[in-house]
């Protein structure tokens, strides 16, 4: 049986929408990607964050999810936090409506590839996630997922079909990501509320 944990690295954001408390959206993006991995099935689940975040683990996390300090926010990080696992999966905490069928196909190649990427939709800097098999490759590079690019993770491997490139998804780290929300799609049910100014995030 192959041991899966998806991880969700509860990074700083740099924006938050105008008129919102930068605190308060960060705790209501973590608490919906947070909600979307306890939906999982067939893997473990856990969040990262560094020793000075360890707040917004507690106030996020459902009973009994595994924290992990890491001493900076980076997949590398993370990856190297984990143990007793085969496969694992870092994802960035700012896509609240990110469809768990998305993540699924991040895992996905890890059969037959030793890492999969998923990059933001638009075509802009940075990676929704990152799948590798554990222990990493040698190979695999330094990775901010913030500003890397699937090409960054190509470039390093020693053939770019060892690294696979799975659909993506948006993050949201500016205005136009925050318009295409669609209301209609369940979940990211704390980050609704917030831009509704129906409450703010509740604490489990």
């Amino acid at each position: 049986m192959v041991r899966r944990v998806v991880v969700a690295l509860l990074a700083p954001v740099a924006w938050s929408p105008p008129g919102i408390d930068p605190a308060g959206w960060r705790a209501a993006l973590a608490e919906d990607v947070v909600d979307l991995l306890a939906t999982l099935t067939e893997v473990e689940t856990a969040v990262a964050v560094t020793p000075a975040d360890r707040w917004l683990a507690e106030a996020v996390v459902w009973p009994g999810t595994a924290i992990h300090e890491v001493p900076e926010p980076t997949v590398n990080a993370v990856l190297a936090a984990l143990t007793g696992y085969d496969q694992a999966a870092v994802l960035a905490a700012d896509a609240p409506d990110l469809p768990g069928l998305t993540l699924g196909k991040l895992l996905r190649p890890l059969s037959s590839r030793p890492v999969a990427v998923a990059p933001v939709e638009g075509g802009g800097r940075g990676l929704l996630g990152v799948a590798a098999r554990l222990p990493v490759p040698d190979w695999f590079p330094a990775l901010d997922l913030d500003a890397a690019v699937p090409a960054d993770v190509r470039r390093a491997a020693p053939a770019p079909g060892d690294v696979a490139v799975t659909p993506a998804w948006r993050r949201l780290r500016g205005p136009a990501d925050l318009a295409a929300l669609d209301p209609a799609v369940e979940g990211w049910e704390t980050t609704r509320a917030l831009l509704t100014g129906s409450g703010p995030p509740h604490q489990r």
